[in-house]
């Protein structure tokens, strides 16, 4: 009795020590990255139905930081193998990256305590998924590759191909969407009896189908509390309602003496929606009525003097920079000759 005592009060000490691991950056990011506050003295356009606070330009990149990540993963797998992963650089991108952001956005309304908690949650969330990920593969995965020898086994590349489309999947649609349950079926289908793939087919099924019971879980809640809006209003000037009734997924909504108020898909959707805007003459005035809009960009300079934090990517060329412009800026930004390519991702609110 007296051993089993001892090995609980070594789990729970354990447990202890990873909580208290975790929360540290979160401590440190509310403690330390607080910036300036100031009041946002912006007078929007739109009605405040369709406003959203200011500082959600930057508190939504944490969350794209997340997709980013898969899509580095999955650069690197389709050569390498998972332990070639640097897990712990892409935890820190992600808290170093919500503390530059975090500082900038005291000066634009500040953030409030929800936005925080549900930044803070998927960060601890992510931590701990990639922190199991790299001691599975840094041992018993890094293991299964010796055994394997340099020829890669069916399951490698399926993997591989798998990461890749769910790293596509997450830059339009929540990530408790995908089918992971089809993905362990995959795996199942397509695993031979070499030891690799006997490994990959354990290792990877289990994480499917623990995410697909997880997934379960946070669609119920997010049905609970209402999904977030796919769609926003935008101020554009410059440009023909006419013309913007022939692209997709454009809703003209009125006629100001600002521009022409319409409604625009977001996520991925929009940013290539903006550069199409700003091809034909479009300029932004006003962006779910916030003048002030980050975006990333992706360069081969380690350095951008104007960005808000910068790192370098893995299995992918170049650097990513967070940029924080105005939103009247934003088309002309777009038009200067080879940024639209670079631009990455334009982040709403």
């Amino acid at each position: 009795m007296s051993f089993l005592w001892r090995w609980i009060k070594r789990l729970i000490l354990l447990a202890v020590i990873a909580v208290i691991g975790l929360m540290t950056p979160v401590i440190y990011v509310e403690t330390a990255c607080r910036g300036t506050p100031l009041t946002n003295t912006y007078t929007p356009i739109v009605a405040q139905g369709d406003q959203r606070p200011e500082s959600r330009t930057l508190l939504t990149y944490p969350e794209w930081h997340i997709v980013h990540a898969y899509d580095d993963y999955a650069a690197v797998i389709a050569k390498d193998d998972p332990h070639d992963f640097g897990y712990l650089s892409s935890i820190t991108g992600f808290w170093t990256s919500l503390c530059a952001l975090s500082e900038t956005a005291a000066s634009h309304g500040g953030v409030d305590w929800g936005t925080k908690q549900m930044v803070y949650t998927i960060g601890v969330s992510f931590s701990a998924e990639l922190l199991m990920k790299a001691a599975y593969e840094e041992t018993i995965g890094r293991l299964a590759t010796v055994i394997r020898g340099e020829t890669r086994a069916p399951l490698d590349d399926l993997s591989a191909k798998q990461a890749d489309v769910y790293a596509t999947f997450l830059q339009q649609v929540p990530w408790y969407k995908w089918d992971f349950n089809a993905g362990a079926a995959a795996l199942d289908q397509a695993a031979t009896s070499a030891p690799r793939d006997v490994e990959r087919n354990v290792a990877l099924g289990l994480e499917y189908r623990a995410k697909a019971a997880y997934a379960r879980v946070i669609e119920g809640a997010v049905a609970g509390v209402g999904a977030d809006a796919l769609t926003m209003r935008v101020i554009v000037k410059d440009i023909e309602p006419d013309a913007l009734l022939q692209m997709a997924g454009v809703q003209v909504v009125a006629e100001r003496p600002e521009g022409v108020e319409i409604e625009t898909p977001r996520y991925r959707a929009f940013t290539e929606l903006a550069k199409q805007l700003a091809g034909q003459g479009a300029n932004f005035v006003e962006i779910a009525g916030n003048d002030d809009i980050l975006y990333t960009a992706i360069t081969d300079t380690p350095d951008d003097p104007g960005a808000l934090h910068t790192f370098s990517r893995q299995g992918n060329a170049g650097y990513r920079h967070l940029m924080l412009i105005k939103v009247a800026d934003l088309a002309d930004v777009l038009r200067q000759p080879g940024t639209s390519a670079q631009i990455e991702h334009i982040h709403d609110y």
